[in-house]
């Protein structure tokens, strides 16, 4: 039973706070507040407000308008029962702080021991003290604080004084987070030359992985100089590929020249498992280390942890690790409750589920081809790093050995550049079609850019299961085809396009498609802008010419931001795509559209003067009316008697405008015939008469289903027909002494020729003999 009333009414309160703020569906406003705007701050309210309505607010800021949720769809972490502990957590918190001193000295004692033997104990570190902070390098932060404090006797009343005489050097790997070592020199007050990156390997080993030798030779270097080697930082699970340094030997390296050795990296959650690897195991010899349980948990708002051994608390008080104030001990808290919630077991299976999924990812992705993983350990790795590459091996290495003298750099860097274009589409669309497996992209220095799936990272906060693993790779087996089919036939639209006349090739490596073209126009006698202009039009229209086709393939103008402008941007195709076909379309798609610009342009100048030059015909022709008709005839009395007296007839003349041929005619003949002449039959519209015959259902740029050798033997025949009937409608020359039988006869026994013809040739009827068995029927009805 709950004594404490506020506890209880703490609990309730957070329960339904959050059942109000995980409810998408937010109730109808009223019509006179659709469109007001809540995100614009406003006055405070004098009479204040009730708890509900504030967290309504709080509710329609967090989830947006509803056209921001239609645009792009977003995922809210995965709130459980422990999250709910977490977050009770810090409103505990506030609540603790108001209780007496020695009460809250106690508590607070309590939940900072209670949470520190915890963690050590789950996480294999001995004898250890904790420091828990918001931001995951305030610990490093602090560290490197205490060991100057341990170093420099005299750095608390010297200060700055003793590291100019004897400059500290903190090392850092190649590898490790950007900007960590610029940030700790910023917080330490360090000049950046205090901080040494150490290089990975090249030759042996990882290349992920510190080069021990090479770190050995810099400290040598630096103590001879006279530095003080002080502090190095290594990874067990790098940030981008996920590898572990060879923490034993670092470690003797650092003893070697009493030095500090730090380790952080997503590899120490597999501390908690029953079974962990030896380089991994090796952290727990360390001097300190940084656990990140939010991410690996699942917790939302929980501190960050960095575990360390010293026995001075004193300097650990000077350093900030350690607080004389209870309030910073509640910082435990949310961690404590959580910790509690979840158990032993419960912690220890999250970690063990991630470690599943990476190693069901792995699996798979050793069975499909053209994918390369960049793995630690084949067997099992907590982070799985994988990119799209087909190697020289399953190409012409005849045409490559050929190119290799003469383009061998160029051709490397164009293919980095294109394989790294395409796994980043590659990653984009994995994450797109399968938001819970959590997977990114990540620029990795010797690979290029790789799709990571770290689920220890994601997997507790998205919820990732072993279903969407699987979903994960029948996607990927799915792009695969289309990432190979457009590899292999961007080299041919290329080609095809710069024979093409009319057609300009514009490389862009950036592109994740077949290629980018521009129809060329060159306008006779504009100038630039009149011709850009003109350009841009015809592009625009080209390109939505081509969106109204019925086919597979994606048409745009290419990127938002960096790409080419008035161009035609083709995505990703498939293996059946007819390249030839998709040139030639633009091409005569293109000179349509030109065709049909200059016949307007034309036309326009041909109508304006034609107008011109009626005018004037017709201001002549009243002219010579009013010869014709007389003065008298003008007067209004006197023209009206005259008319009836003497009547005036007069046929109307007008003119009339062919636009056909251009010219201006009498209307006479119009008035005479009673209906207007048609003139001059117009010239056809140019259209693009290459567009080839289909079968039914198949849709534009796709070849046939049909193998070529039926293709070949049809066309034959064919001609072979049309041959036929043409000799059909000929008369026939006879002979003296022969006689013309009937048609139907005639038909017949063509016919049966025609079939016998068929059977004794091969199955395979190529179609550069056609023409000698259509000869040989003609002779055969020559003959007969």
């Amino acid at each position: 039973k709950m004594v404490d009333p506020t506890l209880a009414e703490m609990g309730k309160n957070l329960n339904e706070a959050m059942k109000m703020l995980e409810d998408n569906q937010r109730k109808v406003e009223e019509e006179n507040e659709k469109y007001a705007r809540k995100d614009i701050p406003g006055p405070l309210q004098g009479s204040g407000q009730d708890m509900v309505s504030i967290l309504q607010l709080v509710q329609n800021l967090m989830h947006g308008e509803e056209e921001e949720e239609t645009s792009q769809a977003y995922r809210l972490q995965n709130v459980g029962e422990q999250g709910h502990m977490a977050l009770l957590g810090h409103s505990l918190a506030a609540y603790i702080s108001v209780l007496d001193r020695e009460r809250l000295r106690k508590l607070t004692t309590r939940i900072l021991s209670d949470t520190t033997l915890w963690l050590c104990r789950l996480f294999r570190y001995e004898n250890g003290s904790a420091y828990y902070h918001e931001d995951d390098r305030e610990g490093l932060l602090k560290i490197c604080r205490l060991v100057i404090h341990t170093r420099y006797e005299d750095y608390t009343v010297e200060g700055f004084n003793v590291l100019y005489t004897k400059q500290p050097v903190i090392y850092i790997s190649s590898a490790a987070r950007t900007g960590l070592g610029q940030a700790l020199c910023n917080q330490l007050g360090l000049p950046l030359s205090c901080m040494c990156r150490v290089p990975c390997n090249t030759m042996f080993g990882s290349q992920h992985q510190m080069d021990v030798a090479l770190l050995d030779r810099l400290i040598k270097d630096d103590v001879e100089s006279g530095k003080l080697p002080l502090l190095l930082v290594a990874n067990a699970g790098t940030p981008g590929a996920g590898h572990t340094d060879k923490l034993g030997r670092l470690k003797e390296l650092c003893e070697q020249y009493n030095m500090w050795l730090h380790v952080e990296g997503v590899n120490l959650a597999t501390l908690a498992l029953g079974y962990v690897s030896s380089s991994v195991l090796a952290a727990t010899k360390c001097d300190s280390m940084t656990l990140t349980l939010g991410s690996w948990l699942g917790l939302p708002a929980v501190p960050a942890v960095t575990l360390y051994r010293h026995e001075d608390p004193s300097l650990s008080l000077a350093a900030g690790l350690t607080s004389s104030q209870p309030v910073e001990k509640l910082r435990a808290l949310p961690l404590w409750l959580s910790l509690q919630y979840l158990g032993h077991d419960g912690i220890v299976e999250r970690i063990k589920h991630a470690s599943q999924l990476s190693q069901r990812l792995l699996e798979n992705l050793k069975n499909l081809d053209f994918i390369k993983t960049s793995v630690e350990d084949e067997l099992s790795s907590p982070v799985v790093v994988f990119k799209f590459f087909q190697d020289y091996s399953n190409r012409d290495q005849a045409s490559h050995a050929a190119q290799a003298s003469t383009l061998q750099h160029p051709i490397i860097s164009n293919e980095r550049h294109i394989y790294d274009t395409f796994n980043q589409w590659l990653g984009e669309q994995l994450a797109q079609l399968v938001p819970a497996s959590g997977v990114d992209v990540v620029e990795l220095e010797d690979e290029g850019t790789c799709v990571r799936f770290s689920p220890l990272m994601t997997s507790a906060v998205l919820g990732t299961e072993i279903q969407d693993v699987d979903q994960l790779v029948d996607c990927l087996k799915m792009k695969i085809p289309v990432l190979t089919s457009t590899l292999q036939l961007r080299e041919e639209f290329e080609q095809d396009v710069r024979r093409t006349v009319g057609l300009l090739y514009i490389e862009d490596l950036s592109w994740p498609g077949l290629g980018v073209v521009r129809y060329n126009y060159h306008g006779d006698g504009k100038n630039d802008d009149k011709q850009e202009k003109e350009l841009a039009k015809i592009n625009a229209e080209l390109l939505k010419k081509l969106k109204e086709l019925e086919s597979d393939l994606t048409f745009s103008l290419g990127p938002e931001f960096g790409g080419q402008k008035n161009c035609v941007y083709i995505g990703v195709v498939t293996e059946d795509l007819d390249v030839s076909e998709l040139v030639e379309t633009i091409a005569a798609t293109g000179r349509e559209i030109e065709e049909n610009s200059r016949l307007l342009e034309n036309m326009t100048e041909v109508v304006r003067k034609g107008i011109q030059e009626a005018q004037l015909q017709l201001q002549k022709a009243n002219e010579e009316r009013l010869l014709e008709e007389g003065v008298l005839r003008q007067i209004p009395v006197v023209g009206s008697v005259l008319n009836w007296f003497s009547p005036f007839q007069a046929s109307p003349k007008g003119r009339t405008f062919n636009l056909t041929a251009g010219s201006l005619e009498s209307t006479e003949s119009t008035y005479v015939s009673k209906a207007q002449g048609t003139g001059t039959t117009p010239p056809p519209t140019p259209t693009s008469s290459l567009a080839k015959q289909r079968l039914p259902g198949q849709k534009p740029f796709k070849r046939s289903l049909r193998s070529s050798d039926a293709l070949s033997e049809t066309s034959s025949v064919s001609h072979c027909d049309d041959l036929e009937k043409t000799e059909q409608r000929r008369p026939p020359t006879l002979s003296p002494g022969q006689e013309q039988g009937p048609l139907e006869t005639q038909k017949t026994e063509e016919q049966k020729e025609m079939a016998q013809a068929t059977k004794t040739d091969t199955e395979d009827v190529q179609s550069d003999k056609s023409p000698h068995d259509c000869t040989k029927v003609e002779e055969q009805e020559s003959q007969r």
